[in-house]
């Protein structure tokens, strides 16, 4: 059983016919020793510790939807009684208590195996970003894992969990996922709660789920969903079953002189086949000018939102900018140079470009983007640690900033 994925419905199976979740537990670590990347976990809970939280479900329960299922989180999402870093180590602390969503993903059953790695403060789309010892990619090592939530997305494309948590803000739910063959789920702001989680930008985060389906990662969205009224941002978001897909989607994609590949021929075939598998499903297929998008996009780094950053890490940047990573000072630095008059620019620029937008979004059902524009190595973020993350993001960034919801799906290997 254990050459299958850990997906629900092969656990599930499994449980259903006797198996115990402590073999599960056992085969976890087995796999994270197998796989041997010490980049993948700042925090492992000892197995001795998850073989007694296997015992105390008792007997399989399919009344709660994640029994037995493991999975790991982001070390900027709080688990009661171990350590948060957000990837950095001066700002260690330990946490009282759960994340809201953590806590109601362990009471849905799930266990939580341990806190992966990240691009530092959940700065960055690369993965490399961190003082930790960064992961490895799960599908070629000489690529980025992708960020921030690296470790989140690798622990789930090599298959040690079935779900993973990760945050997102610029794409950190979805890049990682691209970079490593899995489903990512970026939520609405506000359906997932942010109660015990250490922001980036608070009023763009939100929690992501990596998984290896669809239906997987929505599993775990509907247990952890809920409103939180603790969390400012939270908002009561339904979360229904899935629905079939519609007969006939009205799809938007940017158009020929608008879509952006920085010359990776491989990539733009990818789409192209992408869009034309849609279209033998039945969908329409608009093509739409995104230059407002990608207006959009760009002022994630531009303005008021690295000042959004920079309030998370005032203190260190004043007294110890030592300890933060050298990339993630030089970014958020940059807010230093930023007045109230240009942030209030910025929110009126946001509020224009949205406009812009909306005539597009009112003509679509939903829009269908490449993940990423191109791939990574690497060796290419030690040449230029800025410019292939920025390029990273020209699919993402639009979406936090407008307020919408992404998911990242795998398409057939390069």
């Amino acid at each position: 059983m254990f050459d299958l994925p850990f997906t629900l419905t092969s656990l599930h199976t499994a449980y259903q016919d006797g198996l115990p979740a402590r073999d599960v537990v056992e085969e976890v670590y087995r796999r994270i020793e197998e796989i041997a990347d010490p980049g993948i976990f700042i925090h492992l809970i000892d197995k001795a510790e998850l073989l007694e939280e296997a015992a105390a479900l008792g007997s399989f329960d399919p009344a709660r939807p994640l029994w037995g299922i493991p999975f790991v989180i982001k070390d900027n999402i709080d688990a009661a009684g171990k350590p948060t870093t957000a990837g950095c180590p001066a700002y260690e602390f330990l946490a009282e208590t759960d994340a809201f969503v953590v806590a109601k993903l362990k009471a849905a059953g799930a266990l939580l195996i341990g806190k992966t790695n990240l691009d530092q403060f959940a700065t960055g789309l690369v993965g490399v970003r961190s003082p930790y010892q960064p992961p490895k990619n799960a599908v070629d090592p000489a690529m980025v894992p992708g960020g921030s939530s690296s470790g989140s997305a690798v622990a789930v494309g090599h298959g040690i969990v079935s779900f993973s948590l990760g945050t997102d803000t610029a794409g950190s739910g979805r890049v990682p996922a691209a970079l490593n063959n899995i489903v990512g789920l970026k939520p609405t702001l506000g359906a997932l709660s942010a109660s015990g989680v250490v922001p980036a930008c608070r009023s763009l985060d939100t929690i992501s789920i990596f998984a290896l389906t669809v239906e997987d990662a929505y599993a775990a969205y509907q247990a952890a969903a809920g409103f939180d009224a603790a969390d400012a941002y939270s908002r009561a978001i339904a979360a229904p079953p899935l629905s079939s897909v519609p007969p006939k989607l009205r799809i938007g994609i940017p158009d020929a002189a608008s879509i952006e590949f920085f010359g990776d021929e491989a990539q733009a075939q990818s789409f192209a086949e992408t869009i034309a598998l849609l279209k033998d499903d039945g969908a329409e297929i608009i093509e739409v000018d995104f230059t407002p998008f990608y207006d959009v996009a760009h002022m994630l780094y531009e303005g008021a939102w690295v000042a959004e950053r920079h309030t998370v890490l005032e203190d260190l940047m004043r007294d110890t900018p030592e300890v933060v990573h050298p990339v993630t000072r030089q970014v958020v630095g940059a807010a230093l140079k930023l007045s109230a008059t240009d942030a209030f620019r910025g929110i009126y620029r946001l509020k224009e470009l949205a406009r812009k937008t909306e005539p597009v979004m009112q003509s679509v059902d939903l829009l269908c983007v490449p993940t990423m524009p191109t791939f990574y190595s690497v060796a290419d973020l030690e040449a230029d640690p800025i410019g292939p993350n920025s390029r990273n993001g020209t699919y993402t960034n639009f979406v936090n900033l407008l307020d919408m919801c992404g998911l990242a799906v795998p398409v057939a290997p390069r």
